[in-house]
């Protein structure tokens, strides 16, 4: 069975949809007519677009029909935004009222769905009405626009290159450590705190022994006690860590620890060692490997002022304690460092709800261990419309230990 990307063409009546549709297929695929209601369903097309490959069209039923019928069209039309993968939004500029692409956009927000805007413009004058549709759907500013005639035949290319250069495919898988090598030892520094589940490991923790296994490797599990390491058992602790590393007859190739306890594990793991992070690890991975936007984005530390502001945003709403990496641990560090930058939250779904993030200089994100590549990706690509940076708690947690740490735990991703 090929595997297609899913792309649904939505908006109200007679906004320009099957124009669009036929615009994409190039021929008449839909049926085009200026009586409200024309597209009586959905209609599908199988096609192949250069550089994105095979593709399933959907030319859905306006959404603004008002009848026993339109409201079957409806509730088919939102089943359609579900299981599309980009969902281009047709908006006629002429229109008096914009409650239709309100719910588009919400609906695609609820499912982290990819969108783009189509501004169809039916005259002249009906570029000069989007700055006011942007200013009633405040929203639109986390989405790329085009502002075409679809009935024109030469903005074909136009609309092409605007879906290419602006999709992002979730069919992509990144390894979860491309790093590792058959037969070689990795340890798995997890210094255990009364956050720590009982039977079992955290999710990124277990994700990497399972990886490691399966790529015919060892994982060496260790368990560091922070509080010894910090304080009066600290010369123990030393020489429990360093017998622990001379007892390999075959070095391990590498380490990967919890984030928090970057401010030892630079110190104690040799330099020949390479040193990373879950956190990091997490991050590249649900990001599809998008990990050189959250190292470019901790470069945003060196500007702020007092009075910036910073959003720290988990992607879950686990139990916390008191020294909780993000709600105690990072705004502390950065109260110290920044007085004046106010640190604020977003925790599950609270970030796609927030429609101040261009108000921020910088988001700090957790490893996304508990999110979907498909959510993070919804995220990314909001925070990358409004130019807002984002870094995450393994590389802000490395940063705050100095340059070369950071450079340290970035290498085996580079």
């Amino acid at each position: 069975m090929i595997e297609r990307e899913h792309i649904g063409i939505l908006g109200k009546m007679n906004s320009g949809k099957s124009s669009l549709m036929n615009l994409l297929t190039q021929q008449e695929t839909s049926i085009t007519d200026s009586t409200p209601g024309t597209t009586a369903d959905t209609k599908v097309a199988l096609i192949e677009l250069h550089g994105m490959g095979p593709v399933k069209l959907f030319d859905t039923a306006g959404l603004d029909e008002i009848s026993g019928l339109g409201e079957k069209k409806r509730t088919k039309v939102l089943k359609v935004l579900k299981e599309c993968d980009l969902i281009l939004l047709v908006i006629d500029p002429d229109t008096p009222d914009f409650d239709v692409e309100r719910l588009v956009i919400e609906q695609a927000r609820e499912l982290d769905k990819q969108l783009l805007v189509v501004f169809n413009l039916f005259n002249i004058d009906s570029a000069k009405k989007i700055e006011n549709i942007i200013e009633l759907l405040p929203v639109l500013k986390f989405y790329k626009a085009l502002q075409i005639s679809v009935i024109e035949q030469g903005v074909r290319s136009l609309m092409l290159d605007f879906i290419l250069n602006n999709y992002e495919s979730g069919k992509s898988e990144t390894q979860l450590l491309p790093f590792v090598e058959p037969g070689e030892f990795y340890v798995l520094n997890i210094p255990m705190d009364e956050e720590t589940p009982q039977g079992r490991f955290l999710r990124p923790q277990a994700m990497a022994v399972e990886y490691i296994t399966r790529k015919w490797a060892y994982p060496i599990a260790y368990r560091m006690d922070l509080n010894r390491a910090r304080g009066v058992g600290v010369y123990e602790e030393k020489i429990r860590f360093e017998n622990f590393l001379q007892s390999f007859k075959q070095k391990p190739k590498a380490i990967i620890t919890d984030s928090q306890a970057m401010d030892i594990m630079k110190l104690w793991v040799p330099a020949d060692i390479p040193l990373t992070t879950f956190s990091i690890m997490m991050i590249n991975h649900v990001s599809l490997g998008h990990i050189h936007e959250f190292f470019d984005g901790i470069k945003a530390m060196n500007t702020l002022q007092p009075g910036d502001k910073i959003l720290i945003a988990e992607a879950c709403n686990h139990s916390r304690i008191q020294e909780d990496i993000g709600t105690v641990q990072i705004p502390a560090m950065i109260k110290k460092r920044y007085p004046g930058v106010k640190v604020e939250f977003n925790f599950g779904r609270e970030f796609q709800n927030n429609e101040s993030l261009q108000s921020y200089k910088l988001i700090i994100h957790c490893g996304g261990c508990m999110i979907s590549n498909q959510k993070l990706q919804a995220r990314l690509r909001d925070l990358r419309n409004v130019s807002v940076p984002i870094t995450n708690y393994g590389i802000f947690l490395s940063w705050a230990q100095g340059r070369d740490t950071l450079n340290r735990v970035m290498q085996p991703w580079m």
